[in-house]
C-alpha cells in the first residue's frame, strides 16, 4: 500500500493506493455515526464490507447525477438522524463519489467524508482533487463545490469487477495526464498498453500512482481552478459537449475531445502533426474512439454553455507538445471557426 497526500490550506487528503476495502474501518472516526452512499452494483459485490452501517443506495449512470438525487439523499440523511458529527463514505465510481462529496458538503453546512473509489476513472480523476457536484439539465457538473475528502481508498482488486467498457473508459483520463504533464507517462502508456488492458497489477499501479501524483501536484498549486488546474480540462470542453449530445461515457467522450483539441493545437501551430498521430494511435490502442458523427452547430452551442467560459471567451486547453499544455482564452467566433474546421467523423 502506498499513501499520497494532497495539502490544500489546513486540509490534508490521504490517497491510499492499493489499500483494501476490507480495511475501511481503520480510516473511520471512532464513536461517530457512519452513513454510506453507494449504488446497487457495489452493494452486490462489496456490501459485506459495510453492512454494519446505514447506507443510501442511489441509481447508476450519469442520468442520476442530478439535484433530484441530492434531494433524495437529504431526505434519507434526515431520516437517519444524521447530525454534524456524522461521517459520510462514498463507495463507488466517479458518479457516486461526486454525489456523495457534494451531499456531505452541503448537509448541515458540511460533514466530514471519505471515499472508497471503485473504478479506474474515479481512482485517477473523479475521487481525487476535491471537485464534488452534479449535472444540471444534462450540462456537466454545473452545480458543485470544492471540498477535499479526508481519505480515498483505491483498491485495485475492485477494478476486476468493473464492466469491461467502464474499465477501458478510465484510460482516457490517464492518457490526458501524460499528454498535458508527463511525456514519460505518455511513453510508458505507448509501450505498456496491452499489459494495462490485461489488468497487469504492476502496470496499473504505476499508471494510477503517476496520475494521482500529477493531479495532486496541480491541485496543491491551484485548488479552485484559477490557473494551473485548468490544464486538467484538456479535451473536456469538447468532451463534455459530446457527453451532453450523445450517450457516450465520460472517458470515451474525453478521448474524442482530446483528439479534437489536439487537432486545434495543430491548426494553431502549437503541435506537430507527428505528435497528433502519436496521440491518436495511443487513444486507439486503448480501444477508445477519436471521432464521432455530430452536428457542428450543436457541438458549438453545447460548448458555449461550458462552465469554463468567462463572458464572451472560453478557456480552451491546447497542447504545445506531448507532455505540455497551455490554456488559451479564445472568443466564441474563434471557437466556432475551430469547430467548423475540425474532422469530426
Amino acid at each position: 500500500m502506498a499513501e499520497l497526500k494532497i495539502h490544500t490550506g489546513s486540509i490534508v487528503s490521504r490517497i491510499l493506493l492499493n489499500e483494501k476495502i476490507a480495511n475501511l474501518k481503520n480510516y473511520l472516526p471512532l464513536d461517530h455515526k457512519i452513513i454510506v452512499i453507494t449504488d446497487a452494483n457495489i452493494l452486490k459485490h462489496y456490501g459485506k464490507f459495510f453492512n454494519e452501517y446505514d447506507f443510501i443506495e442511489i441509481g447508476q449512470g450519469e442520468k442520476n447525477k442530478t439535484l433530484s438525487t441530492i434531494d433524495y439523499i437529504m431526505g434519507k440523511l434526515v431520516n437517519f438522524e444524521a447530525d454534524r458529527s456524522t461521517f459520510i463514505v462514498g463507495i463507488g465510481g466517479g458518479i457516486v463519489c461526486d454525489i456523495a462529496g457534494f451531499a456531505a458538503s452541503i448537509y448541515m453546512r458540511g460533514l466530514r467524508f471519505g471515499f472508497v473509489s471503485t473504478s479506474l476513472l474515479s481512482q485517477v480523476d473523479a475521487s481525487v482533487g476535491g471537485k464534488n457536484g452534479v449535472n444540471y439539465k444534462g450540462y456537466k457538473n454545473m452545480v458543485g463545490i470544492f471540498n477535499q475528502p479526508e481519505f480515498v481508498i483505491c483498491d485495485l482488486d475492485m477494478l476486476k469487477t468493473l464492466d469491461r467498457q467502464e474499465f477501458i473508459s478510465g484510460f482516457g483520463e490517464i492518457i490526458k495526464h501524460g499528454a498535458i504533464k508527463d511525456i514519460h507517462l505518455f511513453e510508458f502508456l505507448e509501450v505498456n498498453y496491452k499489459a494495462a488492458l490485461d489488468y497487469n497489477t504492476d502496470v496499473l499501479h504505476r499508471l494510477i500512482r503517476d496520475s494521482i501524483i500529477i493531479k495532486s501536484n496541480v491541485v496543491e498549486q491551484d485548488e479552485r481552478e484559477k490557473g494551473e488546474r485548468r490544464k486538467l480540462n484538456f479535451g473536456h470542453t469538447f468532451g463534455h459537449a459530446i457527453e451532453k449530445l450523445t450517450r457516450l461515457s465520460h472517458g470515451k467522450a474525453i478521448a474524442i475531445g482530446m483528439y479534437l483539441a489536439a487537432q486545434a493545437s495543430v491548426k494553431m501551430g502549437m503541435l506537430a502533426l507527428t505528435d497528433l498521430s502519436r496521440l491518436k494511435l495511443l487513444i486507439e490502442n486503448f480501444q477508445l474512439p477519436v471521432k464521432i458523427k455530430i452536428d457542428r452547430t450543436d457541438l458549438f452551442n453545447a460548448m458555449k454553455k461550458d462552465k469554463k467560459r468567462e463572458g464572451n471567451e472560453i478557456h480552451l486547453v491546447l497542447l504545445n507538445g506531448l507532455g505540455s499544455a497551455e490554456v488559451i482564452n479564445i472568443n466564441y467566433k474563434v471557437l466556432e471557426d475551430i469547430v467548423n474546421d475540425l474532422c469530426l467523423s
